[in-house]
C-alpha cells in the first residue's frame, strides 16, 4: 500500500465531510424552514457515512502501507496527523456521532426560533441534550486535569484550562485596569453610525472592501446569514456570510472585514493538500488571528480609513457628510461596554469572552445548570462590563456556537487577537512600508506574507511552533498590550 493510496482515501472522506457542510451552509442561510427535519437527517447520514470510511479497518490497513514507505517529510506530517486523528475517531461510535449530528440540527433550529421569540426556555432542553452528549464526548476522548480539556483540545491544539485561566489573569491584571483609564477620559464620537444606512449600498461596499483585501470571487461568495460566519468546501470554494443593520453601519464592515480574513486563510492553503492535515488551518487560535488581524490591526487603523473613508461617503454621502477620516477612525475604536461580543470594541471584546470561558468550565464541573445559563450570564455581564442586560436574543442567545455544540471554541476569540497583535508586529518589521501601502489601499504584500509565513504551511506546525517560527517567541500578551496602549493612548489622549 502507497502513500497515494492513503491520500486518496483520505479525498474521498473529505468529499463526504465537504457535502455535508454545503448543506450546513445552506441550512445557515437559504434553507426554507420546512426543510430542517430532513435536512437534519441528511447531515446525520453524511457524518455517519464520514465516520465509518475514516474508522474503517481499510484506514489503519492504508496506514500501515504508507508508513512502510519512503516518505519525505511532508508525508510523514500527513501520516502522522492522519494517525493521531484516526486514533481519536476511533474512541467515537458511528451511533455517537449520528446522535451528535442529530442534536446539532435540532439545537440550531431551536436556536433562531429562540432568538427569534426572544425566550432562551425554547433553547434550552435542546441545549440540556448537547451538553450531556458533549460531556459523553469529553469521557471518550479522555482528558487530565479538566474535562473541558478534552473540548479544548478539539479546536486549539495542547490548549488546557491551566494555561487559559494564567492568560485571562494577565487579561485582568492589565486590560482591565488599561480599559477603566480609557473610560475616564472624554468620550469619543461614533453617533454617525447610527443612522439610515440604505442596505444595498452597505453591500456593494462590503463587497468592494472583499476584493481590496484580495478575497477571490472566482473561488468563493458571500451571502446573509443571523449569524456572520465562514465555511470553506475546498480552497476554490469558500463562502463566508454578512449581518447588515440598516440603522448600524459598523455591523455590515467588521463582519465582512472579519470573515474575510478567515476567508483568506482557507483560499491560501495549498490545494495540492485537499484531504491532508498540511490542506486544513493549524488551529482556531490561529484562524483567529487571520481575521482578528485584518480587522483589527488593519481595519480599524487610520491608515485603512484615510483610504477607505472617500469610498464610503461616495455611497453615504448625506449620512457622512460632516464626517472626516479621523473622526471615523476614532469613531470605529470607541471603547465602551456593550451588550453584543460581535460588535464589541477591540479591548472589551475580551471580557465578553472571559464570560463564556468562565461559564463553559463551569459546565463541564457540573458547577453550572442549563436552567441558570440566563440569569448567571446577565450577572457576569453586570459584574464585567457594569450592564444590565434585557432580553435574551442580546443575552444567552446571541451566539450560535452552542447551538453548533462547539464548547471549547470561544477561548480561541482571544488567543486570536493576541496572536494577530504578535505577527502584525513582525510583518511591520519584515514589510517596512507597509502602513503606507494600507494608506494606498494596497494590501497585496500583507496578504502575501500571510501567505507564506502561515496559510501554506497547513497544519505542519503546532500553534505555538508557528509563533516562534515567525517571531522568535512563544505567544506573549504583551505585543497585544502594546498595542493597545499605543493605539488607544493616542486615541483618547492619555498621559
Amino acid at each position: 500500500m502507497s502513500y497515494n493510496e492513503l491520500q486518496n482515501h483520505m479525498q474521498r472522506i473529505a468529499d463526504v465531510n465537504y457535502a455535508a457542510a454545503t448543506l450546513g451552509w445552506d441550512q445557515e442561510t437559504y434553507m426554507p424552514q420546512g426543510a430542517a427535519g430532513f435536512k437534519a437527517s441528511q447531515l446525520s447520514t453524511l457524518s455517519g457515512i464520514s465516520h465509518q470510511l475514516f474508522t474503517s479497518d481499510n484506514t489503519a490497513h492504508l496506514l500501515k502501507g504508507a508508513k512502510n514507505g519512503t516518505l519525505n517529510d511532508i508525508e510523514k506530517k500527513n501520516v502522522v496527523q492522519i494517525e493521531e486523528d484516526f486514533e481519536r475517531q476511533k474512541k467515537y461510535s458511528t451511533e455517537f456521532v449520528e446522535n451528535m449530528s442529530k442534536a446539532v440540527s435540532a439545537a440550531f433550529n431551536a436556536w433562531q426560533q429562540a432568538r427569534k421569540e426572544n425566550n432562551f426556555k425554547i433553547f434550552a432542553p435542546y441545549l440540556e441534550k448537547l451538553i450531556a452528549i458533549k460531556k459523553q464526548e469529553c469521557d471518550l476522548l479522555g482528558y487530565q486535569a479538566h474535562p473541558y480539556n478534552a473540548l479544548l483540545n478539539l479546536h486549539e491544539k495542547n490548549a488546557t484550562v491551566a494555561d487559559l485561566d494564567v492568560l485571562f489573569t494577565d487579561v485582568r491584571k492589565e486590560l482591565v485596569p488599561f480599559v477603566k483609564q480609557v473610560q475616564q477620559a472624554k468620550q469619543v464620537d461614533n453617533k454617525f453610525f447610527f443612522q439610515p444606512f440604505d442596505r444595498d449600498a452597505q453591500w456593494h461596499f462590503g463587497i468592494e472592501l472583499l476584493q481590496q483585501m484580495g478575497f477571490d470571487f472566482n473561488r468563493g461568495r458571500q451571502d446573509i446569514s443571523s449569524h456572520p460566519f465562514t465555511t470553506s468546501f475546498s480552497q476554490n470554494d469558500v463562502r463566508v456570510t454578512t449581518r447588515i443593520n440598516e440603522n448600524d453601519f459598523a455591523e455590515m464592515i467588521w463582519s465582512c472585514i472579519h470573515e474575510s480574513g478567515h476567508a483568506l486563510y482557507e483560499q491560501g492553503l495549498p490545494a495540492e493538500q485537499y484531504g491532508m492535515p498540511l490542506g486544513e488551518a493549524i488551529s482556531l487560535g490561529i484562524h483567529e488571528s487571520q481575521s482578528r488581524m485584518w480587522e483589527n490591526n488593519v481595519g480599524r487603523s487610520l491608515a485603512y480609513w484615510k483610504h477607505n473613508f472617500n469610498e464610503a461617503k461616495k455611497y453615504f454621502p448625506k449620512q457622512l457628510q460632516n464626517v472626516s477620516a479621523e473622526d471615523f477612525y476614532k469613531g470605529t475604536n470607541r471603547v465602551e461596554a456593550s451588550l453584543i461580543r460581535t460588535n464589541a470594541d477591540e479591548l472589551t471584546y475580551h471580557f465578553h469572552v472571559m464570560i463564556r470561558y468562565e461559564i463553559e468550565k463551569q459546565i463541564f464541573e457540573d458547577k453550572l445548570k442549563v436552567s441558570d445559563l440566563s440569569d448567571y450570564w446577565n450577572a457576569k455581564y453586570k459584574e464585567y462590563l457594569g450592564i444590565d442586560v434585557p432580553s435574551d436574543a442580546q443575552g444567552v442567545l446571541q451566539d450560535v456556537h452552542w447551538s453548533h455544540g462547539s464548547f471549547g471554541y470561544f477561548p480561541t476569540y482571544s488567543l486570536g487577537s493576541f496572536y494577530a497583535a504578535q505577527f502584525f508586529n513582525q510583518a511591520q518589521k519584515e514589510i517596512p512600508n507597509l502602513i503606507n501601502e494600507i494608506e494606498s489601499g494596497k494590501t497585496a504584500n500583507l496578504l502575501n506574507w500571510l501567505r507564506e509565513k502561515i496559510h501554506v504551511h497547513g497544519k505542519y506546525y503546532t500553534a505555538q511552533e508557528l509563533c516562534v517560527k515567525i517571531t522568535g517567541e512563544k505567544l506573549n500578551f504583551a505585543y497585544f498590550m502594546n498595542y493597545a496602549k499605543n493605539k488607544f493612548g493616542t486615541i483618547y489622549d492619555l498621559k
